[in-house]
């Protein structure tokens, strides 16, 4: 059985704050903190708060080139500066949206970066190194359960965001089952399965939303997934642009 619990009663997240320290202190509450195959899923932007991930608007110079979007997609201009400022590859500006390939390799909307849950005046970036932060922390929480840093993505071809892992320690990210066979004994061919992302997802159902100031889940029962050393991480999820077709 798979099961999914908040962590409950976690504070505001400021930087410099001792992030795994938090995250201990709220799973004590827990009848088994963290039990053998936990993986524990927590919302990037706490992480990121942590690492001191944030930039106030009011520093922040506008280029040319940020002025010239700002003006065609209707955004802040210093918004969007700081967008370019996280941004490998812009693969869409147009009706109001701006996606980008961070340096990271993500394709998302403007780049990661996301002014909600950041403060007045702030905008929140991804963490430089997700996939390091997700094994610093790992390595930092009693027991070592592995560790997904997940973020909200949206989809090419349907509505609506999904949470995703953009850093993983301690879990195979794929199961691949290509080359298995159907109940039917067919010889499977494309079923490669995102493990990561079906569990970050899972995990954001068990928040109370987004607004309820729970930003890490506890799941358990994914012993199957969870991997001894801190594996391959998000990285191994990533679709190379050489093979991306809606680029």
């Amino acid at each position: 059985m798979i099961q999914a619990r908040a962590l409950p009663r976690i504070p505001e997240v400021r930087p410099g704050d001792d992030l795994a320290a938090l995250l201990t202190a709220a799973a004590a509450t827990l009848v088994e903190p963290f039990p053998r195959g936990a993986v524990l899923v927590v919302a990037h932007k706490v992480v990121s708060k942590a690492e001191g991930r944030l930039v106030a608007l009011d520093d922040v110079t506008p280029s040319p080139r940020a002025e010239e979007l700002a003006r065609d997609l209707g955004k802040d201009p210093r918004h969007v500066e700081v967008v370019l400022s996280e941004t490998a590859e812009i693969v869409r500006a147009e009706r109001g949206v701006l996606i980008c390939r961070t340096h990271h390799g993500f394709v998302c909307a403007n780049a990661g970066v996301d002014a909600s849950n950041a403060g007045e005046g702030a905008v929140v970036l991804l963490p430089r190194d997700p996939d390091g932060s997700a094994r610093r922390l790992r390595a930092a929480l009693p027991g070592h359960p592995a560790v997904v840093i997940a973020d909200s993505f949206g989809r090419a071809w349907r509505h609506g965001q999904v949470d995703v892992a953009i850093g993983i320690a301690g879990l195979r990210p794929l199961e691949d089952w290509r080359g298995r066979h159907d109940a039917h004994g067919r010889e499977l061919h494309a079923t490669w399965i995102a493990v990561a992302d079906q569990i970050a997802a899972a995990a954001d159902l068990a928040r109370g939303g987004k607004d309820a100031g729970e930003p890490a889940v506890l799941l358990s029962g994914l012993d199957r997934w969870t991997t001894r050393d801190d594996g391959p991480g998000a990285a191994a999820l990533l679709r190379p642009p050489a093979e991306d077709l809606f680029a």
